[in-house]
């Protein structure tokens, strides 16, 4: 089968060759899913750089998050899921880019209806992750403003959506007039392009100076520092990704001043779907890159799902594919995600 390996690390188009590799074989909470599309994610621009610590598998591995097409083959417990159309993750976070996925079951979710295979691919990830952000950890209420960064990418136009239909005030960053046009389609109440004004000033403007209670910051590093100017007493900053540059994911940035102070929550999140009956034995685990991993467990996804589809159905949120591309031009559409040129996701189609 073809599969899209990282072989060096530098740009996308150097990193990356396509080459022909055997399709694995299907462990325990494994399945494997015969891809008709996958999407494009910046962490994986990161991984051609060598710069992801997290996901940092030795050289050459298969890139790719995640993938849309029907389960061929499963793990033992797993069987139910053959002939399934679905949305899945590759397992640990990679191979999905191939045209064979070795995927993880917790990870997958059957295509909801209605939705052809770049709508599905542009679904499972941005709304479960801008989903979780904003409500299992954000707590999000109706009448609160919340203040979305990256704003017209696939995650923060999720966010966009959900904050708006749980009937929240959404203040929108972007970095051009294209962008900012897509956001206000959206129905975003406010959208500061952050290359013209100071975003923290111009939404303490917009609540009167009381400032915002929710912080989506997909952005990291100095956007989030930033960001801390104006967050409201008891208000919630979401720490959702690093696309101002990985490199900050290690990096100390706030004190204990700043906490006390500024009486507000710091609060991070993942999308990494776990068992329950495993997320004690791999918390403390001495080989995860942190000191503890404390993932949502599948019966957190599932209402997630369940919550996902209803909105879906009640046209309140869909799935936004700026642009589909042919397999193999995955360097160069990397390329133009590195280079901020892209809107809403990017779907490769088999």
């Amino acid at each position: 089968m073809r599969a899209w390996q990282v072989v060096r690390h530098g740009r996308p188009s150097h990193a990356l060759k396509l080459r022909d590799v055997e399709p694995a074989t299907p462990g325990p909470g494994q399945l494997l899913v015969k891809a008709r599309a996958s999407v494009l994610n910046y962490n994986e621009v990161d991984g051609c750089h060598g710069r992801y610590l997290t996901i940092n598998p030795p050289l050459p591995y298969t890139l790719g998050m995640e993938c849309v097409g029907e389960v061929v083959a499963a793990g033992p417990g797993e069987e139910a899921w053959i002939g399934r159309q679905v949305t899945s993750s590759g397992f640990g976070a990679v191979g999905a880019h191939a045209d064979i996925v070795l995927a993880s079951a917790a990870m997958t979710f059957d295509i909801p209806p209605g939705l052809n295979d770049a709508q599905a691919a542009a679904f499972f990830y941005p709304f479960h992750l801008a989903h979780l952000g904003l409500f299992e950890r954000g707590r999000l209420t109706a009448g609160e403003t919340v203040l979305v960064h990256a704003a017209a990418g696939g995650v923060g136009s999720a966010a966009v959506q959900l904050a708006l239909a749980a009937g929240a005030s959404v203040i929108a960053t972007v970095g051009n007039e294209e962008k900012a046009a897509f956001v206000r389609a959206l129905g975003a109440h406010h959208v500061v392009n952050y290359r013209a004004a100071d975003f923290a000033e111009t939404a303490l403007e917009i609540t009167g100076g009381s400032g915002v209670d929710v912080c989506f910051d997909g952005v990291g590093g100095e956007t989030m520092l930033q960001s801390l100017r104006c967050l409201a007493r008891g208000g919630r900053h979401l720490t959702i990704g690093f696309a101002s540059g990985i490199e900050a994911e290690e990096v100390p940035m706030v004190n204990g001043r700043m906490l006390c102070f500024g009486n507000f929550d710091l609060i991070g999140v993942i999308l990494a779907y776990t068992p329950p009956t495993i997320v004690g034995k791999i918390a403390g685990a001495s080989n995860m890159p942190v000191p503890r991993f404390n993932p949502p467990t599948t019966d957190i996804a599932q209402s997630v799902q369940n919550h996902l589809l209803e909105l879906l159905a009640a046209g309140k949120i869909r799935p936004l594919v700026g642009a589909e591309v042919p397999f193999t031009e995955l360097p160069q559409a990397l390329e133009a995600m590195e280079a901020r040129e892209t809107i809403g996701r990017v779907v490769l189609l088999r």
